[in-house]
């Protein structure tokens, strides 16, 4: 039975590929994420710096989210912005 993976990117390359070239790997996904193949399996996925620092902020957001609607039903407390200031 042959093995099949998803591959979750439009661009994939070979690890042997990358070694020869890495940035223009990178540069063949216009920003996106590229799939790196190892005996043609997923090995890792690459992605530029700015879409990794996306994807963190949305983790974050996501973890923001939860933890204020596991929160919502707790009682509120009124503070002034003063109350709130550092090192008053």
């Amino acid at each position: 039975m042959a093995k099949t993976f998803a591959v979750l990117a439009d661009v994939a390359a070979s690890v042997t590929d990358l070694k020869k070239d890495p940035m223009g790997v990178l540069r063949a996904a216009n920003g996106g994420a590229v799939v790196i193949l190892d005996r043609n399996a997923p090995a890792f996925y690459a992605v530029p710096p700015e879409r990794f620092e996306a994807m963190l902020e949305m983790i974050d957001d996501a973890r923001l989210v939860e933890l204020a609607r596991q929160r919502q039903g707790e009682p509120s407390v009124q503070v002034s912005i003063d109350e709130l200031t550092v090192g008053t």
